[in-house]
């Protein structure tokens, strides 16, 4: 089996595990048995899958896979006769050997985060340019939305910037020109690109989990993370409650018992939410802990 195919084999099971020790036991694997290079990491998605577990609640996990991601990015580096990456975070010149030819490396190294991990990528920061359009304000979006893709990853130059490409070549095609519409839509994606507590969002364009056609047409609610939504339909359905009206009876019962304190003291009341052949909504709170559930 081939190094790529082992590595696609431990990165699906280390996305499947539930336990932090089994994904310790799968990231010690990773450090200890494979040597990669670009094409490898490419191919098997691995750099995307660990490096999503850089940020992960458990320490020791997300300690184990930043020394990984930092092990791999040097090893990319030794690969392509570029720098090493130093303790702080920033390329290490290699030593002059004598008779020895520096190679540049066509494609940009895949540089990593500065001022140990507190600066961002961007295009101008890796040497990354847009293919021209032939209309400066499109290439300028171009930059944008690599800037967005890359500030926190770890993949290729050249994988960013052809996703960047076809994403602001699907917002051209639906309006057409470069006019207020496109900007928005720009400016729109940038900005959910860009937010720091939805990582899930870079990392799906950029491994091709979502397309790039998909991500130009997404809502802002669409793009905003599970976290994000979860806390919005909280609070839609808290404003739904309060909306009901504050003069509306509510009955006391003992026939609902509440999953937060276990007790079977509540108020409930019930209101025609859907159409009318549907069933009427409940709406229970628990006079015990305020806890609030629905129920058709």
């Amino acid at each position: 089996m081939s190094d790529a195919a082992e590595l696609k084999k431990l990165v699906k099971q280390l996305q499947i595990t539930s336990t932090n020790e089994e994904k310790i036991s799968i990231l010690h694997i990773l450090k200890k048995d494979f040597k990669v290079n670009e094409s490898i990491l490419r191919e098997s998605k691995a750099g995307l899958a660990v490096g999503k577990l850089r940020t992960h609640e458990a320490k020791e996990v997300s300690d184990l896979a930043k020394e990984i991601v930092k092990k791999w990015k040097n090893e990319v580096e030794r690969a392509k006769g570029g720098a090493k990456v130093g303790a702080n975070g920033k390329a290490v010149p290699n030593e002059a050997r004598k008779g020895s030819t520096s190679v540049t490396p066509s494609t940009p190294a895949t540089p990593v985060p500065v001022n140990g991990g507190s600066g961002f990528r961007t295009a101008k920061g890796d040497g990354a340019k847009p293919s021209s359009t032939g209309n400066v304000t499109r290439d300028k979006c171009m930059e944008l939305i690599y800037d967005g893709l890359a500030c926190d990853s770890g993949a290729p130059s050249d994988l960013i910037m052809s996703r960047a490409k076809a994403i602001e070549a699907a917002v051209f095609a639906q309006f057409g020109s470069v006019d207020s519409g496109y900007r928005g839509k720009i400016r729109s994606l940038f900005v959910n690109l860009k937010d720091k507590g939805n990582p899930s969002l870079r990392e799906n364009i950029v491994s091709g989990d979502l397309s790039t056609e998909k991500f130009s047409k997404m809502t802002s609610e669409e793009m905003s993370s599970e976290e994000r939504r979860a806390a919005d339909q909280k609070i839609k359905e808290e404003n739904f409650f309060k909306s009901l009206g504050a003069g509306e009876q509510e009955a006391e019962t003992e026939g609902f018992q509440c999953g937060r304190c276990k007790q079977r003291k509540c108020r409930y009341r019930q209101a025609q939410t859907r159409s009318a052949d549907e069933p009427m909504t409940t709406f229970v709170t628990c006079v015990n802990c305020g806890n609030k559930w629905k129920f058709s």
